[in-house]
């Protein structure tokens, strides 16, 4: 069970154009693949479609159904992609799909151009990587949320995953609450930041990751066995940066696999030994992840976060 608590119900333009710089005016959507090739040109489509319903006017890339190897195109045109991503018109710039593939381009992007274009940037699992390396670089705030193939293009979109971006590019998603089955008491505030598990993990000792103390750090992954997931938070532990944050939220963990070599040991267990371990609060139920409901969540704004019994609230934009 989500809930989303939003504080506008009026959506002039006045009140739009205000939050220019820090939100998006709800214009156009402009689509990329700055990743994994697209496999289903159709399923584009579908996601134009469905955006253009929710009041998104959509552009795509001229590269976005490029293919060279499983890449969406050569690093050549996926480089160039970005580039052009920053001088078109539409707001909001949104990944096609995750994959793989921005690992190894980061250190040919222009972060500062990324960061001065003031687009709004969205995607999820490989987009990991650019939402921290632009981040790290530049300080600038981009969305771990949904991407146009796998939540706009599926054969059913999710009403609540889409009414959650919509309130979120519209500067309007004040409260996301969500059930947690056990979460640790925690009333903190912080800069938001994560993403998948694995490209987190990834960037550990690399220019492209964020040095955040005190933040509250969300992850999620999918495909990956309880004991990687585990292996990898251990880097995370030894690296010294669970350690500094204030939370850490957990989203989905999906489609893995247990054996009878375990014995027991499954997703539960590692978060019992992440509580043992690191010593920060720890929040299950984080509607985020590979899965149907995602939330859009914004990479380093600074937000809130509280727990009660069987609740949490994650506190993204506050009035004052």
């Amino acid at each position: 069970m989500v809930h989303a608590h939003s504080g506008n119900d009026d959506h002039d333009h006045d009140h739009e154009h205000n939050h220019a710089h820090s939100h998006p005016a709800p214009g156009g959507i402009y689509l990329f693949s700055p990743s994994g090739a697209v496999t289903d040109a159709t399923a584009l489509e579908k996601a134009r479609t469905r955006l253009s319903s929710l009041g998104f006017r959509t552009a795509v890339d001229r590269t976005v159904l490029a293919v060279h190897e499983r890449f969406a195109g050569t690093d050549k045109q996926r480089l160039a992609a970005i580039a052009r991503s920053l001088k078109q018109k539409h707001p909001v710039v949104m990944a096609t799909r995750g994959g793989y593939g921005l690992s190894r381009l980061l250190p040919f992007i222009d972060w500062q151009a990324v960061a001065d274009s003031g687009k709004t940037f969205i995607g999820q699992s490989d987009f990991t990587a650019f939402n921290l390396a632009l981040l790290a670089k530049t300080g600038a705030c981009s969305y771990a949320g949904p991407t146009a193939i796998y939540d706009f293009g599926a054969p059913r979109m999710d009403d609540l995953t889409a009414a959650l971006f919509v309130e979120a590019m519209h500067g309007e998603l004040e409260v996301l609450g969500f059930e947690t089955e056990d979460a640790d008491p925690v009333d903190a505030r912080g800069v938001l930041w994560g993403g998948n598990l694995a490209m987190v993990a990834s960037l550990v000792g690399t220019p492209y990751m964020p040095k955040i103390r005190g933040g509250i750090l969300f992850l999620e992954d999918i495909s990956e066995h309880p004991f990687r997931v585990e292996r990898m938070l251990t880097q995370l532990w030894h690296a010294g940066i669970l350690g500094q944050q204030k939370a850490i939220l957990l989203g989905r963990f999906t489609e893995y696999r247990l054996g009878a070599i375990d014995n027991g040991y499954d997703l539960p267990a590692v978060v019992a030994w992440l509580r043992e371990h690191v010593k920060v609060p720890v929040i299950t139920g984080l509607p985020y992840g590979h899965a149907k409901v995602k939330a859009t969540l914004p990479i380093g704004r600074k937000v809130g976060i509280a727990t009660e019994p069987g609740l949490a609230h994650l506190v993204l934009e506050e009035r004052h």
